[in-house]
């Protein structure tokens, strides 16, 4: 009996990208291919991660080099290239690059590889994972954006040190748009099943509310000349070993909306189910008057950000 190994292909051997390989690779959860419009950089990384598999035991393969012919019978693709932002650069000047980007990516591996699930890490994260959605032309179960998985671990994270409590115990969701408009929802958040509010006052809770929507630029103010990695790269794997081993994990991506949550044709963090198929089922939860406002906010924010796009590529 035949049996065929997983395949990943990330693309993008930056920070994130090499970080997402180093996770697959200490999970031993598929083979890698690296791809980068620099060679050298996707090579080396790979021979570099490739000569760590023994001491961790892993015995998956690693590729690496500028073709996009790596890619070929991907079960999955994670997309994490692209530009950060620079001094002097504006958000419209960012958004055209990297939406340039993006397009440049996503023709050659919809030929290649049109079987796979993508997860696109790139930013802006919801514009992003839009316009790989319209070039792609794959259905909304082939292609999800990573930042749920992130915003809310770095929520759950804020409250175990807030709370000097184990973050197993912390249960939190952050529904919306990958920004200042995403919504931790507090009255979801639980730690060994006590709810946050009873355990935290409320000028506490709205402190950590606006830390983790800052979260990300309060890492690259510390870098000065770099953004996060470590955690990105940890979130795209969790939502990776959920797909490639079917596990059906509950976790908040950026999927396409169809009617869930009175909301239809963008993408934005919501609960999904994932699995072998990909995103198997958008769970809706409860939101009340206040939410509801909220995550209705950030959905126009998205809507806005992917509209700029599209007129900054016309």
């Amino acid at each position: 009996m035949s049996h065929k190994r997983k395949k990943v292909t990330v693309v993008g051997s930056g920070f994130v990208g090499s970080s997402c390989a180093t996770w697959i690779l200490a999970r031993d959860l598929a083979d890698v291919s690296l791809i980068d419009i620099n060679e050298g950089l996707a090579k080396g990384r790979a021979l570099d991660l490739f000569s760590a598999s023994p001491a961790l035991n892993s015995n998956i393969n690693l590729k690496g080099g500028s073709d996009y012919s790596l890619a070929e019978d991907s079960d999955a693709v994670v997309i994490t290239a692209g530009l950060a932002r620079k001094p002097g650069m504006s958000r419209s000047d960012l958004l055209l690059k990297n939406s340039q980007i993006m397009k440049s990516i996503c023709h050659p591996l919809k030929e290649i590889c049109p079987q796979a699930i993508f997860i696109i890490v790139s930013n802006p994260l919801d514009a992003m994972v839009s316009l790989a959605h319209d070039i792609l032309s794959v259905s909304r179960e082939k292609i999800l954006g990573m930042a749920g998985v992130l915003d809310t671990a770095r929520f759950k994270a804020f409250v175990a040190e807030k709370l000097n409590c184990s973050v197993k115990d912390i249960s939190a969701l952050v529904l919306g748009g990958h920004g200042d408009s995403m919504l931790p929802l507090i009255r979801y958040a639980t730690v060994g099943g006590v709810p946050l509010s009873v355990l935290m006052s409320e000028k506490n809770q709205e402190v950590l509310i606006e830390r983790t929507k800052k979260g990300g630029g309060e890492i690259v103010s510390l870098l000065k000349t770099g953004s996060a990695h470590y955690a990105p790269a940890v979130g795209v794997v969790e939502m990776l070993e959920s797909i490639l081993k079917d596990q059906k994990r509950i976790l908040p991506c950026s999927a396409l909306l169809k009617g869930e949550y009175g909301e239809k044709d963008v993408f934005v963090g919501v609960p999904c189910q994932l699995g072998g198929k990909g995103l198997e089922k958008v769970v809706e939860i409860p939101l009340n008057t206040e939410e509801q406002k909220l995550f209705q906010n950030s959905v126009q924010s998205v809507k806005s950000l992917i509209k700029e796009m599209k007129e900054l590529l016309n």
